[in-house]
């Protein structure tokens, strides 16, 4: 469905998960001005709330490292709107720990988060995305295509979601719908405001990671997603946009 007079996304329906705070609210408010529909999934009921606010909107509080949850999370979006056009899987979770001291449930939790949620709701969204020739962006992290000391789990599953994204694009190459990703570098988000590093830290590792330009505004990255989400990228499909202030390239 093209973009029309309603705006940019008039007509469309989006799912956004991490909708409540960071690079996830963002993307929500932005698509919701351009005149989509939009279903936000987060863990906070309150900022989901304020959030999601206009008449188009419906959100679901729920944590999606739970399967059962992604597909309800689908089910409810399409029942509420009538069908999908486009699925931004913005949700993550990012605690920094000694390799040597990770925990199972630890492992498990960053890959169930960062990996697993975005592939359980892209299954359940590509039948959906597949009769409208939607889309989905995948966010990724600069940690997706580079190593990040102290960040094994978050590494390995943003890796692999990268991996996930290059193969559902293959995949579906001549199918209609567009699948890409975007890999943000270091934003001002309440993950970041309320970072935590682990014992004893080398501080000259994290610093790698660094941009000498500073942290990002969210809107700064949720404009290359919504971009990517819209008509104006209707040749883009399976690409991997880096946002990073220029950090990777300089």
């Amino acid at each position: 469905m093209a973009d029309n007079e309603a705006g940019r996304f008039g007509g469309k329906v989006a799912l956004v998960t991490g909708a409540s705070s960071g690079l996830g609210e963002a993307v929500a408010r932005s698509l919701a001005a351009g005149g989509a529909r939009v279903f936000g999934v987060g863990r906070d009921k309150e900022r989901l709330e304020a959030v999601l606010t206009g008449p188009e909107t419906a959100w679901l509080a729920a944590d999606l490292a739970n399967p059962d949850t992604c597909a309800e999370a689908v089910r409810a979006c399409t029942e509420q709107f009538g069908g999908l056009d486009i699925l931004v899987n913005a949700a993550g979770a990012h605690t920094m720990r000694h390799t040597a001291g990770v925990t199972d449930d630890e492992w498990q939790h960053d890959l169930a988060v960062n990996l697993s949620a975005p592939f359980f709701l892209s299954r359940a969204a590509l039948p959906h995305l597949l009769q409208r020739r939607g889309c989905i962006v995948n966010v990724a992290s600069t940690a997706g295509v580079e190593g990040q000391a102290y960040s094994a789990g978050y590494c390995a599953a943003k890796h692999g979601l990268i991996g996930l994204t290059r193969a559902m694009a293959l995949e579906f190459d001549a199918r209609g719908i567009r699948v890409n990703a975007v890999c943000p570098g270091g934003m001002t988000t309440r993950m970041v405001e309320n970072f935590t590093f682990p014992e004893d830290p080398d501080y000259t590792l994290i610093m790698k990671t660094a941009s000498a330009r500073g942290l990002m505004d969210p809107a700064q990255v949720a404009n290359v997603v919504t971009f990517l989400c819209s008509d104006d990228a209707s040749a883009v499909h399976g690409a991997i946009y880096t946002v990073d202030n220029g950090k990777m390239s300089l």
